[in-house]
């Protein structure tokens, strides 16, 4: 799992993708990012987010985000892209 962190904005975001291409690499057959810690951001989490989904496909896994705070998903509605950041499937019981 990619955990992001609790502040993503402009000036971190290039910092934290520098480790996302070895952070993906490393993950099973799906890459699920975790936003449940994400509580300051800017448009930069969804470039984050994107690229990371870019890194995902590109090695043949699924991508998947869980728990996008509201204020992300607005965000990616507004640009567009919210179909490109989908969230975890729901679990059978």
């Amino acid at each position: 799992m990619v955990t992001l962190p609790s502040i993503l904005t402009h000036d971190l975001a290039a910092k934290f993708a520098v480790g996302l291409k070895q952070a993906v690499q490393s993950e099973p057959a799906e890459v699920v990012v975790d936003a449940n810690a994400l509580k300051q951001f800017d448009s930069s989490a969804l470039a984050v987010l994107l690229e990371c989904r870019r890194q995902a496909l590109a090695a043949g896994k699924s991508f998947y985000v869980q728990g996008a705070p509201a204020r992300l998903l607005e965000l990616a509605t507004l640009y567009g892209v919210a179909a490109l950041i989908p969230a975890t499937p729901a679990v059978a019981a």
